[in-house]
């Protein structure tokens, strides 16, 4: 099944299509996002892709403060980009009272993990890509399952405008690190392979 992508007038702003997103009935089970300003539907993820996501999730547990946390769901708004995005991970320290209940400023994450499904890949190597960058999210670790010549994971970095710059990039079976402040090692071969 791939994603389905809701059309929006040319005229809409920001905040409509967020209270779009935010008030329309949605499949239940699916991920609904705002990828460049369209309204993008895309069905449940894979076994094998929350396998992977739940094996980072843990060892990230080991090395991140008290205060921060590690989500699955939570949507992080990119305005500038027309985005409200939902990662597969998103490590960040919530504020107390955060503003609103649906959603929080991608400003405020220190690192997002995206797992890539068929349905998600372009959006996950270059839409997203660009937004994390914008919001200047330190890192961004994608776990490419779909990549050209084998599974690959990379860690972008040093964001600047909309773009990062390639950390470390390891095919599946590999480790790649994640520097300060996390210092951890991710070792690839522990990943579920399609």
């Amino acid at each position: 099944m791939s994603a389905l992508t809701v059309s929006q007038e040319p005229d809409r702003n920001w905040d409509d299509l967020v209270r779009f997103w935010e008030e329309m009935e949605w499949p239940e089970g699916s991920k609904v996002e705002i990828i460049e300003g369209i309204v993008t539907v895309s069905p449940a993820p894979a076994c094998r892709h929350n396998v992977i996501a739940e094996r980072i999730q843990r060892r990230l547990y080991s090395v991140i403060p008290d205060d921060w946390g590690i989500y699955q769901t939570l949507a992080i708004a990119v305005p500038s980009r027309l985005g409200m995005l939902i990662p597969d991970l998103v490590v960040t320290p919530l504020p107390d009272g955060a503003d609103a209940d649906t959603h929080i400023p991608a400003a405020l994450a220190e690192l997002v993990v995206e797992v890539t499904s068929r349905s998600s890949v372009r959006h996950d190597r270059v839409s997203k890509t660009a937004a994390y960058a914008t919001a200047g999210i330190p890192f961004y670790l994608l776990v490419d399952r779909w990549a050209t010549g084998g599974p690959t994971a990379t860690l972008y970095g040093e964001p600047n405008g909309d773009v990062y710059r390639v950390l470390s990039a390891v095919k599946f079976g590999d480790t790649i690190k994640l520097p300060a402040p996390f210092d951890l090692v991710i070792d690839t071969g522990e990943f579920p392979v399609d």
